[in-house]
């Protein structure tokens, strides 16, 4: 019994926990439906019709799909621990970054193209660029002027798309080249957004690994004022969670604008900015900020993504969705929220104190 108390006390418990779980709901309905008991496991390879073998498969699926959510969780993450608050922009800034960058590869006005009007890089480069700089802007309203996290980045979550339908003409622009579609297609057998979400988790890690800015990160949010005290600069470094914030929702525009070969800015990233928080949250980091992990995270976006696959499998509709995520954010808030753990610390109190008295 001690060994199970101290592996649930673990920080990664619950986001483990919870895709056992959601995978467990899959075994069970496969059952009831006739399907083998393991076909959610299943990968397999499938032959295209350009002649490429690639793998296939709801895991596969889950990967692919998830990857937006696990590096726009990277983010987050960050800016959840150092400023206690999250970024409800960065769905918007996703459709801003893509609608840019596309704008820019077919030409303003122009909304259907088989070659660039500038080169693949110049594109993608400006659209992570403006995704930075909504970063900053968001850091800077948050660290500088110490207005709420959830009030200073509803600015752009109202204004993002917007401003990428400017961008675009108010119309979807289509950018039919097969180098712009190979970020969201396949790289080899593998899906290119599952290789891009683990360049960027790899460069993260090693990054809090090998420098002291996951220690700084999680000072500041601790106690920002106990921070500045011993020497750290608590604005820049909410300013730069933020900017990094803004750089993973560029880098996962690109990505789901490259998935679709065009720029839909009223559809991309919509409502991701929901996944992101509850990815953090499910992977076991208090939204109070202070204290993160990062590992848990990135479990928690992939749990998210099979919650969504299990749902649709279950013919939940998209339109339904969000309300079942919204349950189980409610959920995750709930147990981490201080009054249920001291009760079930009580409620442990109680019980050790009985078997000694027996």
């Amino acid at each position: 019994m001690s060994k199970i108390k101290s592996l649930t006390k673990k920080q990664l418990f619950l986001p483990i926990f919870s895709m056992i779980l959601v995978m467990l709901v899959n075994v069970i309905y496969d059952i009831a439906c006739g399907n083998p008991p393991l076909s959610f496991f299943q990968i397999a390879t499938q032959t295209t019709t350009s002649g490429n073998t690639i793998l296939f498969g709801r895991l596969i699926d889950v990967l692919n799909r998830g990857s937006e959510v696990a590096i726009l969780a990277i983010g987050m993450t960050l800016v959840v621990s150092a400023s206690a608050g999250t970024d409800i922009s960065v769905g918007s800034v996703m459709s801003l970054s893509g609608g840019l960058c596309c704008m820019l590869l077919a030409g303003y006005g122009v909304t259907n193209v088989s070659e660039y009007k500038v080169p693949l890089i110049v594109g993608i480069l400006a659209g992570i660029a403006l995704a930075v700089v909504c970063g900053i802007f968001n850091g800077f309203l948050v660290a500088y002027l110490n207005i709420q996290p959830m009030v200073a980045t509803l600015i752009l979550w109202s204004a993002g798309r917007a401003i990428g339908l400017l961008l675009c003409n108010s119309a979807i622009v289509y950018v039919r080249v097969p180098s712009f579609q190979f970020l969201g297609s396949y790289c080899g057998f593998l899906p290119t957004p599952i290789l891009v979400a683990a360049l960027c988790i790899l460069i993260t890690a090693l990054v809090l690994k090998f420098t002291a800015v996951g220690t700084f990160v999680q000072a500041v949010g601790i106690n920002k004022k106990a921070a500045r005290i011993s020497g750290f600069n608590s604005s820049k470094i909410i300013l730069i969670c933020y900017a990094v914030c803004g750089l993973c929702a560029g880098i996962a525009g690109i990505v789901a604008t490259s998935r679709i070969y065009s720029a839909d800015t009223n559809n991309i990233g919509l409502n991701m900015e929901l996944d992101a928080i509850l990815a953090v949250a499910l992977g076991g980091n208090s939204l109070g900020g202070g204290k993160f992990n990062l590992a848990g995270s990135i479990i928690g976006a992939y749990t998210i993504q099979a919650i969504t696959t299990t749902l649709y499998a279950l013919k939940v509709s998209s339109a339904q969705a969000p309300v079942y995520k919204a349950i189980v954010v409610i959920l995750i808030v709930v147990i981490q929220s201080e009054p249920v753990k001291a009760y079930f610390k009580k409620l442990s109190a109680k019980k050790a104190a009985a078997k000694e008295a027996n």
